[in-house]
């Protein structure tokens, strides 16, 4: 068992992590599983949208 933190700009990277936090001007504005974020279709979900169409 391991805590790893990593800060990412690629999502991808970060798709399978237990625990995804989301942070907008220094704070904590969401958090919780890929699947979770994508649900929610907030910050994440926007910046995941964003990305792909990249």
């Amino acid at each position: 068992s391991r805590t790893s933190l990593i800060i990412a700009h690629r999502l991808s990277t970060i798709r399978s992590c237990d625990l995804i936090c989301v942070l907008d001007g220094g704070h904590i504005v969401e958090s919780g599983t890929h699947t979770e974020l994508i649900q929610r279709r907030g910050i994440y979900y926007n910046m995941l949208a964003q990305n792909n169409l990249q």
